[in-house]
């Protein structure tokens, strides 16, 4: 997942962000409202997680304005405090999840995949393309019964792609999906990770579950 994380804490704030890439997810970070918005006018992302306690103007705040803006990222709230009527306050501005600190990363992951996946109009967080099992919470994948090991990135362009089926990506858009912006991929990167795991998924090229469509980039179908 391409995600923004808004922290004023730096050692929290480098924790996640390391944490999360661990996983393969893409994750930009600001230190405050200001950094976070320049970003969120510049890119698209699947999920932002947004300190309350910033400074100048607070989590809340920034969260109104950017619902104002039709912003329609689901939004995890991070907060020290428990009063319910912050709470409150925060999910009639447009706040899809808080989570109070401290909190363990899964506890976050869990919630991340949560509010995606109902932003997406998904109950089901299993995904079954013929022979091919991929379970997004988990973050395992199967196909005839074996078990497929990938590595973080390979499994964030394998739920990039799988999560639309028959829906062609341009390499531009897998590159937003799989790299934060600080990032800056080899030219070929795209291709090769799409090569990558292609050879996992299908190793003796027989039942091709990725497809190159020329001019215009890749597309999941199980045929």
């Amino acid at each position: 997942m391409r995600l923004l994380l808004v922290e004023d804490s730096k050692r929290l704030r480098g924790t996640l962000v390391r944490a999360l890439a661990r996983l393969g997810h893409a994750v930009d970070e600001a230190a405050d409202g200001e950094e976070a918005d320049l970003l969120v006018r510049a890119n698209r992302y699947e999920a932002i997680v947004l300190d309350l306690m910033l400074p100048g103007r607070s989590g809340l705040e920034w969260l109104e304005r950017w619902r104002g803006r039709r912003l329609d990222a689901p939004v995890i709230i991070l907060t020290a405090l428990g009063a319910v009527e912050d709470r409150v306050r925060g999910f009639a501005l447009g706040a899809d999840d808080y989570l109070t600190k401290p909190f363990a990363i899964e506890e976050l992951v869990a919630r991340l995949e949560a509010v995606t996946r109902r932003a997406r109009g998904q109950a089901d967080s299993r995904r079954i393309a013929g022979d091919l099992e991929i379970d997004f919470a988990a973050r395992s994948v199967r196909r005839g019964g074996a078990d497929i090991v990938l590595t973080a990135r390979e499994f964030s362009l394998l739920e990039c792609l799988a999560r639309h089926p028959g829906r062609v990506f341009s390499r531009e858009q897998i590159e937003a999906h799989l790299y934060n912006e600080s990032g800056s991929p080899l030219s070929n990167a795209v291709d090769a990770a799409v090569y990558a795991l292609r050879k996992k998924l299908d190793p003796d090229g027989k039942r091709p579950l990725i497809h190159t469509r020329r001019g215009l980039g890749y597309v999941f179908e199980a045929k």
